[in-house]
C-alpha cells in the first residue's frame, strides 16, 4: 500500500433478517417460562423480554395473556396427548398388538432427554390446574382420555370393561409416578421395576 493511501473500506455484511416470530413461537417460550418459574411468571413484558421482540409483537398473534394460557393448553394437549393417540392408533393398523401397545406406553416415562423435558412440563401444568379451572379442565380431558385409551387396550385383551379400566387406571398411575417422581434408583432396578409391572397388568384376570 502506499504511503498516505487509504486502507481499503471493510463492507460488513448485514446480519440475516430475523424470520417472523409466529404464535407457536410464544407458546414454546411460554411453557419453557413456565418450566422454570411457575404460571405467575408467564407475563406478556416478561415473555417479550425473554424473546428480544417489543410488546407489540405479542399482539399480533393473540389478544391478551388469557388467549396466550388457551394456545399453551391446547397446544400441551395435542403434543402429549392427541398426536400420541393418533400415532398409536395408526401403529395398531399397522399390525402392532394390543399388549405391544401397553408395553410401549409403559416405557414413555424412560425415554431419556424427551421423557425429563415432558416431565417438567407436566408437573408445570399439574401445579397451575390446582389454582385454574381452565387448565383443571384440561387437564381432566387430558387424563380421561388417556386412560380411555388404555381402557381400550385391556378390553382388547379380553379383559371386562371394570377390569380393563382398572388395569388402565394403574398403568396410568404408573406412568404419572414414574415421570414426576424423582428416580431413587438406577437405570437397571427401574427396568425390572417396569417388568414386573407389565407382568402384572398383562396376566389373565384373577378370581
Amino acid at each position: 500500500m502506499k504511503a498516505g493511501a487509504k486502507p481499503p473500506t471493510v463492507v460488513e455484511a448485514d446480519a440475516p433478517p430475523r424470520a417472523p416470530l409466529t404464535p407457536q413461537d410464544w407458546v414454546d417460550a411460554a411453557l419453557d417460562l413456565m418450566v422454570d418459574h411457575g404460571i405467575d411468571a408467564v407475563r406478556v413484558d416478561v415473555l417479550a423480554k425473554r424473546i428480544g421482540v417489543t410488546r407489540g409483537s405479542f399482539y399480533w398473534h393473540f389478544r391478551d395473556r388469557d388467549d396466550l394460557l388457551a394456545a399453551v393448553l391446547r397446544h400441551w394437549q395435542q403434543v402429549t396427548t392427541d398426536r400420541l393417540i393418533d400415532r398409536w392408533a395408526a401403529a395398531l393398523a399397522a399390525g402392532q398388538t394390543d399388549a405391544q401397545q401397553v408395553r410401549e406406553l409403559m416405557t414413555l416415562p424412560r425415554r431419556g432427554r424427551t421423557a425429563a423435558r415432558a416431565a417438567r412440563i407436566e408437573l408445570a401444568m399439574r401445579a397451575w390446574a390446582r389454582r385454574d379451572s381452565a387448565a383443571r379442565k384440561a387437564l381432566d380431558e387430558i387424563d380421561g382420555r388417556r386412560i380411555d385409551w388404555g381402557t381400550e387396550r385391556f378390553r382388547a385383551l379380553g379383559f371386562d370393561d371394570s377390569e380393563a379400566r382398572a388395569r388402565s387406571f394403574l398403568l396410568y398411575a404408573y406412568q404419572v409416578t414414574e415421570s414426576l417422581v424423582p428416580p431413587r434408583t438406577g437405570a437397571a432396578e427401574r427396568d425390572e421395576r417396569a417388568r414386573r409391572i407389565e407382568r402384572l397388568l398383562l396376566a389373565g384376570p384373577v378370581g
